[in-house]
């Protein structure tokens, strides 16, 4: 039987004990229903994971005693950043689930000028923050013990200009469905890439061509148009086969 994963956001010593509280002691308690002496796997988000077996639940807390840790990484061998236009609500929550269970290493949110989402610093600092708690989710339901970055979100303009001042880093990907290439043409060997995606309205020509000045190849899909979520769901899952650990 498989055990029940926890993310918990602190330092972590086998024979020590830990302390959950607010939404990881009500996951633990009344999604997991765990009980005292009931066995779990702890991760930090810093490498490997470590046994833990529940002393007590009571009164909105779960203290759980730390076991041995164990050296066990689910990473893919390739940098993975998924440079995704930021979309509506359920969609840019189901793209960050799953571009974290297909082992993205970083996604990074792109405002652009067909983004429906227009974000001020505080409302970005609390989409980070449910952002980042979705990708915690995924890695305890995927089995991944290092939980991938979420940027801040940029414009499409500020993101391209910074690729565009640090120079080459791995393949750059532009998802364009009039791209005459295709995903699949991309060579081997390729460790590192960032595949940029429109929002639903997709990139304008201007953004495009920010996109390619900045070294963003483009490449297709297929002959059909997608929707963005299933764009990124199966642009990571053709590139994880290709050069992964799929």
């Amino acid at each position: 039987m498989r055990l029940s994963r926890v993310y918990v956001d602190a330092a972590l010593e086998p024979g020590t004990r830990v302390t959950l509280a607010g939404s990881a002691a009500s996951h633990v308690s009344r999604v997991l229903r765990l009980r005292a002496g009931d066995a779990l796997t702890l991760f930090n988000g810093r490498g490997g994971e470590y046994a833990g077996s529940i002393d007590r639940s009571d009164a909105g807390e779960v203290t759980v005693a730390v076991g041995e840790q164990r050296a066990l990484e689910r990473e893919s061998p390739l940098a993975l950043t998924l440079a995704q236009g930021v979309s509506r609500g359920d969609r840019m929550d189901l793209v960050v689930q799953k571009a974290t269970e297909l082992g993205v290493s970083c996604i990074a949110p792109l405002l652009t000028e067909r983004s429906v989402v227009r974000l001020d610093p505080q409302q970005a600092a609390r989409k980070v923050a449910h952002w980042r708690g979705i990708a915690i989710a995924a890695c305890e339901q995927s089995g991944r013990n290092r939980v991938p970055e979420v940027a801040t979100p940029l414009a499409l303009r500020e993101f391209t200009g910074i690729a565009r001042a640090v120079g080459a880093a791995g393949a750059r990907l532009l998802l364009c469905p009039g791209a005459a290439l295709r995903l699949d043409d991309v060579a081997p060997p390729v460790t590192e890439v960032t595949v940029l995606i429109g929002p639903e309205g997709g990139l304008t020509d201007s953004e495009e061509e920010l996109a390619r000045t900045a070294g963003f190849t483009p490449v297709r899909l297929g002959p059909r148009v997608l929707r963005t979520e299933t764009a990124a769901i199966a642009a990571l899952a053709l590139l994880q086969r290709n050069f992964g650990d799929l």
